[in-house]
């Protein structure tokens, strides 16, 4: 029995879930955003919300029970809260800077990046060493993120490189005289 799936997905004032055909699609302030229905899962819009159960007790159609439920919360969550992740740059020469669709790094390379920023995401650099990447859609959110630290993986020993806020990294002591 999955214990997230058992509970329903709330419906905040001001947000309208609609669930027809093929996808599910949850319309609030911040925008719409839509996800396609899995075959092992049943949807059904309740007065508590949308409620997700599995089709049958077959070991795959529990497995994705769980996880479509937290799916569907998260078209909720952006609809009204939207997603953001802030990504940290350190290193000597190391920075960032957006202006229009464009975020330009300077990672220490013969050349600077640009990275196209995609639709629906916003992307802010507060200061040369910050990344703020906000949006409605989770998924995309956190593969830009990815995308852009995937340019420059934090290094062990002094830590130069790209991280998460928050990120741990695991630090090496270097070479003894």
């Amino acid at each position: 029995m999955s214990r997230i799936g058992k509970r329903p997905v709330a419906i905040p004032a001001g947000v309208t879930a609609n669930i027809d055909g093929a996808e599910v699609s949850v319309k609030g302030p911040k925008g719409t955003l839509t996800m396609p229905k899995d075959p092992l899962v049943t949807y059904e819009l309740t007065d508590n919300g949308i409620s997700v159960q599995p089709i049958n007790q077959t070991k795959r159609a529990r497995s994705f029970w769980g996880m479509q439920r937290t799916m569907v919360q998260n078209l909720v969550d952006g609809v009204t809260q939207g997603f953001s992740k802030k990504l940290l740059i350190s290193g000597v020469g190391y920075r960032a800077s957006a202006s229009g669709r464009k975020l330009k790094l300077q990672l220490g390379f013969s050349h600077d990046v640009d990275i196209d920023v995609p639709e629906g995401l916003e992307v802010k650099t507060p200061d040369q060493t910050t990344v703020e990447i906000s949006g409605i859609d989770k998924q995309k959110v956190g593969q830009l993120a990815a995308e852009i630290r995937r340019w420059r993986k934090p290094e062990p020993y002094k830590g130069k490189g790209i991280k998460y806020d928050g990120e741990y990294i695991f630090r090496k002591e270097g070479k003894k005289k």
